[in-house]
């Protein structure tokens, strides 16, 4: 398995173990990143939530799934998006208006593109999930 994008990994385990009806499911390697996008899912209820086990090499996230994810995934390339470029790409990855959420890297630092539009920030779009 190519570990080119650690967040892209870390996501189509997180919805092949849901698939397949699995209530937990580990990733490997841990990054502050997918820390930052779980914590979102979890604040959202998507995930029940996670802990990380130290290994020595790379550490390891223990993640308990709660069966609410339809579909998640990165998006690629990631696209930088402006305040404007938002609804645009809610209709391109999600299924319905206010259903699911984008994920976006901002200045200041990884939020929800509902936030990020509440405070009026654009920046790059990392995941989607509903």
């Amino acid at each position: 398995m190519a570990l080119n994008d650690p967040l892209a990994n870390a996501l189509s385990t997180l919805l092949n173990a849901e698939g397949i009806g699995k209530y937990d499911c580990s990733i490997k390697p841990s990054s502050k990143l997918i820390k930052k996008v779980l914590d979102i899912l979890q604040s959202r209820g998507y995930i029940q939530g996670y802990q990380e086990i130290e290994d020595g090499k790379g550490n390891m996230l223990k993640i308990t799934i709660s069966g609410k994810i339809n579909k998640c995934g990165a998006i690629k390339p990631r696209h930088s998006a402006t305040i404007s470029d938002y609804e645009k790409f809610e209709n391109r990855y999600l299924p319905a208006k206010d259903f699911g959420l984008l994920i976006v890297s901002t200045s200041q630092g990884i939020m929800t593109h509902v936030e990020a539009k509440d405070k009026k920030l654009g920046g790059k779009l990392l995941a989607y999930c509903y």
